[in-house]
């Protein structure tokens, strides 16, 4: 897979999208994370990323490595997803969600996403952070 940004072929944010819709596109791709190629779900994670969360996480290879990690890994292929209510301020969004990883451990992670006021993600809720609770 190509290491830039966005990954092609993938879903990609909009501004029609608000925060719950982001998170939901990002668990439905992670369900069925090898579809349509591997690793595709985790591609569309890293398409909703703020550019502060690319910096900090990519490029692709890496996040993909991080993703695929022990405190992430219940994301890939989940079997069950719990959302929350979206916890909203202005321009910052925090959805908690509980998955059910293949392996049947439960895990609650808080995504925390913010929307952007310039440039080309003008209006586009992205996901800053996705921290393990």
């Amino acid at each position: 897979m190509a290491e830039q940004y966005p990954i092609a072929e993938l879903p990609m944010p909009s501004p029609t999208y608000g925060p719950s819709r982001v998170v939901s596109i990002q668990l439905e791709a992670l369900a069925t994370n090898d579809e349509p190629f591997e690793d595709a779900g985790i591609g569309v994670a890293y398409n909703f990323a703020s550019p502060a969360n690319r910096r900090a996480t990519g490029p692709f290879d890496r996040f993909r490595q991080m993703v695929h990690n022990p405190r992430y890994a219940p994301m890939v292929d989940h079997v069950e997803a719990t959302t929350g209510p979206v916890e909203r301020d202005d321009d910052s969004a925090t959805q908690r969600v509980t998955l059910t990883g293949p392996n049947g451990r439960t895990v609650t992670y808080a995504f925390r996403l913010s929307r952007h006021r310039r440039g080309e993600l003008d209006e586009h809720w992205l996901t800053d952070s996705v921290v393990q609770e």
